[in-house]
């Protein structure tokens, strides 16, 4: 039997994230040989894994990775917040988004779920999860992440530049509109909004044409929150992002609109 050294242990370690006990008790199994002891960890990682799919994952991190025109996003869940904030973690998670950029999603999903179960569980020792993911692409396209990885956004543009883009991405982010304009919201949703203003001024006892006028302006305060092109821009309260998106047309001469806005949280 080979000797298990401290030289062997570290090798391990660094190959798989393993724990000192974890690596010396399996190259002690494996009698020194360091690809079989890689294999015993991964099939502890499916113990580990069967354990702990029970409890919680509800913390994790966003990752982008881009080429061109095309952006690769995948949600990456796991138990604790000290785990989301882990370097390793965070490179895994954008290992997985490069992944994805190059490979079709039913492949990437089978792959993914693998590595998860056979590798990353092992170094991480917590229930990991796979989130979303996909991939999206446009003539105009750009993301925000925001600096604690948990808000993201990316917008597709027709028209425009990246700058805009960029800006109406950590709008997206920032504000967290349900909808594009008042023309989105569903019919239903605008009547029951009516409904609770018109109640709010029922005994006010003012003439009806002139409650229709405050109704219209409640309305238009509740675009103005819940509609991202009639949103105050966060960079510039006094202007629209319906505004900023003429201004910008007008400079580079040609229409822009917004095709996609995708917002993610953890």
């Amino acid at each position: 039997m080979a000797e298990v050294t401290l030289e062997l242990i570290k090798e391990l370690r660094e190959r798989t994230g393993a724990g000192i006990m974890d690596a010396k008790e399996v190259l002690k199994e494996a009698e020194g040989d360091m690809e079989k002891a890689v294999e015993l960890l991964r099939k502890k990682g499916d113990k580990i894994s069967l354990k702990k799919q029970d409890r919680e994952a509800k913390e994790g991190v966003i990752a982008f990775s881009r080429e061109g025109n095309r952006i690769a996003v995948v949600e990456l869940y796991c138990e604790t917040d000290f785990v989301a904030r882990n370097a390793d973690f965070i490179a895994a998670a954008d290992a997985l988004a490069k992944k994805l950029l190059n490979t079709d999603t039913a492949t990437f999903e089978s792959w993914a779920k693998d590595e998860i179960k056979n590798n990353l569980i092992v170094k991480v020792g917590e229930n990991l999860q796979l989130g979303k993911f996909e991939i999206i692409e446009g003539g105009v396209i750009d993301s925000y992440l925001h600096i604690n990885k948990k808000v993201a956004s990316i917008i597709v543009l027709s028209g425009g530049d990246e700058q805009l883009a960029h800006s109406i991405a950590m709008q997206v982010a920032a504000m967290n509109p349900p909808y594009l304009s008042p023309n989105d919201v569903p019919e239903d949703e605008k009547q029951k909004e009516m409904e609770i203003y018109r109640e709010q001024l029922a005994g006010e006892n003012k003439p009806e044409n002139v409650m229709e006028k405050i109704i219209e302006g409640k309305m238009n305060k509740y675009y103005s929150e819940v509609c991202l092109l009639k949103q105050s821009f966060f960079q510039e309260e006094k202007k629209t992002i319906e505004d900023l998106m003429k201004e910008t047309a007008v400079k580079l001469g040609k229409e822009i609109e917004i095709e996609k806005f995708i917002r993610y949280s953890i």
